[in-house]
C-alpha cells in the first residue's frame, strides 16, 4: 500500500512539474533597452499581447547588443529595436540610407545571418540629435553641427555610454565633422543629461529627438547638415521561428504598425520622465488609438 501510494505521488509531482514547464514556456519574455522609451514601448507589447489572450513578462536590460544576442540566443522572444541602431551599431554601416532602405537592409540581414525578422515600425523615429540651451546657441551664433565645430574645444558634452562608443555616435559623428572636439566627454545615464543641461553642468547634450525635455527646456536642437545621423524607427523583432510559431503574436503586434507620431511620444517620455508609470502611459497610448477600451 505505501509503495502504491509512493508511486502516486511520484507520478503526481512529475505531471504538475511538466505542467509548471509547459506554462512558462507558453510566456511570451519581452525585453527593452534601460531608458524610458524602451521601458514604454517594452510595456506597450506587454499591455496588447495581454489584452490579447497572452501571457507577458518583461524584462529591462542594458544597450543594443545586451538585447539583440538575448534575443538571438533565444533567451528573450522580442523586443524593440531602432533601425539605426541596428544598421550601425549590428552591421556596422556607415553609408547614409533613406528610412525605407534602412528598414529593407536591417530586415534582409538579420533574417540572412542571425534568425531575427523586422516587423512594422511602430511610426516614430528617435533619431539623436545634439541640443544646446537657447543662451549658448544664441551667445555662439550656433544653428548647425558645422557651427558647433569651432567652438566644441570650450565646451562640455553629455551622453550615454552608447554613443561614446557606437559608429552612429561620438565617433562617427567625428568623422563627418572634421575638428569636432569637446573639452570634456560625461557619460551619464541618459534620463539625466537634459537636467544637466538645463542647470548648465553641460554644454551639449546627445539627446533623443522624441525627449519631451527638449521642448519643456525650450532646448535648441542643432541642424545635422551633413546628415550623419540615420533613421531610427522604432520596430519589434523578434526570432523568425518563434514568429513562424507563433502567428497570432505577429498578428498582434502588426496592428501596432505606424500609429505614433514622434511629437506624441514626446508627450509620452515626457509622461514618464516626470514620474507616470511606463505600463499606465503604455495603456494610454494603446486607448489614445483605440487600440483598447
Amino acid at each position: 500500500m505505501k509503495k502504491r501510494l509512493l508511486v502516486f505521488v511520484s507520478i503526481f509531482i512529475l505531471i504538475i512539474s511538466i505542467a509548471g514547464c509547459s506554462g512558462n514556456s507558453d510566456v511570451i519574455k519581452i525585453s527593452h533597452k534601460n531608458y524610458t522609451e524602451q521601458r514604454i514601448t517594452g510595456q506597450l507589447f506587454s499591455v496588447y499581447l495581454e489584452s490579447k489572450g497572452f501571457k507577458t513578462e518583461v524584462k529591462e536590460l542594458g544597450g543594443t547588443m545586451l538585447c539583440y544576442n538575448a534575443l538571438k540566443t533565444g533567451n528573450i522572444d522580442l523586443y524593440p529595436e531602432f533601425t539605426g541602431s541596428a544598421y550601425t551599431a549590428v552591421f556596422k554601416q556607415t553609408e547614409i540610407l533613406s528610412q525605407q532602405e534602412t528598414y529593407d537592409y536591417v530586415k534582409e540581414n538579420c533574417e540572412k545571418q542571425d534568425g531575427i525578422t523586422w516587423l512594422e515600425p511602430l511610426g516614430w523615429n528617435n533619431t539623436y540629435v545634439l541640443s544646446v540651451r537657447a543662451d549658448t546657441a544664441e551667445k555662439l551664433g550656433i544653428l548647425t553641427i558645422s557651427d558647433l565645430v569651432e567652438h566644441s574645444k570650450d565646451l562640455t558634452i553629455g551622453c550615454n555610454v552608447e554613443f561614446l562608443e557606437r559608429i552612429d555616435g561620438l565617433p562617427g559623428l567625428k568623422e563627418v565633422y572634421p575638428g569636432l572636439e569637446f573639452d570634456k566627454e560625461v557619460s551619464m545615464d541618459q534620463g539625466l543629461t537634459y537636467a544637466a543641461l538645463n542647470d548648465g553642468e553641460l554644454d551639449v547634450n546627445s539627446s533623443f529627438s522624441t525627449d519631451g525635455r527638449i521642448a519643456k527646456f525650450g532646448f535648441v536642437n542643432l541642424e545635422d547638415d551633413k546628415q550623419f545621423f540615420p533613421p531610427y524607427y522604432v520596430t519589434p523583432i523578434l526570432r523568425v521561428d518563434f514568429a513562424k510559431e507563433n502567428p497570432e503574436v505577429v498578428k498582434a503586434l502588426e496592428e501596432l504598425g505606424n500609429k505614433w507620431t514622434d511629437e506624441e511620444m514626446q508627450k509620452y517620455n515626457l509622461m514618464v520622465d516626470e514620474g507616470a508609470n511606463a505600463k499606465e502611459v503604455a495603456t494610454l497610448m494603446l486607448k489614445d488609438k483605440g487600440l483598447l477600451q
